[in-house]
């Protein structure tokens, strides 16, 4: 399944791309987070609850940057499994960050994700549109984030 999208935000560049980085601030934005926690510079150990159709979801998970270009592109994967055994998910995410003359940032994602388990019988439409619903809410949190900081 591949999940492509893109937003703006108004905000420095430099402050998108730390912000994108940050721990503290990703649980804080990413909906159902239950902990993000640095291991070391490229890796993350995440658990993230969430509810799909009748199934609610906590998949345990490392995300491991492999790909940093500085403050402009961030490529990931990740690969974990639902606590309760309900699926599994291998994902490959890249990033990319453009600032516009107008001092707005478009953010470009694409993501490529293999779920397997009770999750991959909902089909690419049900879980693209959870995955839109948690790209809103996401956007929105970082919009709140960001306009304490700026």
């Amino acid at each position: 399944m591949i999940m492509e999208g893109k937003f703006t935000l108004r905000a420095p560049i430099q402050m998108l791309w730390d912000t994108l980085l940050d721990p503290k601030t990703l649980r804080a934005c990413v909906p159902g987070a239950e902990k993000i926690e640095r291991l070391d510079e490229k890796t993350y150990d995440c658990v993230v609850k969430q509810k799909v159709g009748p199934i609610t979801v906590r998949f345990k998970f490392k995300a491991n940057l492999i790909k940093l270009e500085p403050p402009g592109y961030i490529e990931m994967e990740g690969e974990g499994e639902d606590i309760g055994k309900a699926g599994r998910f291998v994902q490959r995410t890249s990033i990319d960050l453009k600032e516009n003359a107008d001092g707005d940032v478009e953010i470009s994602y694409r993501c490529k994700a293999n779920i397997v388990g009770k999750l991959a019988m909902f089909g690419d439409r049900i879980l693209k549109a959870k995955a839109k619903k948690v790209e809103k809410e996401f956007t929105e949190a970082l919009h709140e984030k960001l306009k304490s900081v700026v």
